[in-house]
């Protein structure tokens, strides 16, 4: 008994997460969580790749 109130306060606020706008700067994001602009963070060279570079 008495979880009525608590489970309408969680439909409400699950209901605006789900519905509101949510406008993201994803450059911020990135600053914030260390990400660097740089394709070789993103996608680390293969095995393959790392051979090639120590072949030269």
């Amino acid at each position: 008994m008495g979880r009525g109130r608590a489970k309408a306060k969680q439909t409400k606020v699950a209901r605006q997460l789900k519905y509101t706008n949510h406008s993201i700067d994803y450059d911020r994001l990135r600053e914030e969580l260390g990400a660097d602009a740089h394709s070789e963070e993103i996608y680390p060279p293969t095995a393959s790749e790392q051979e090639s570079e120590r072949a030269q």
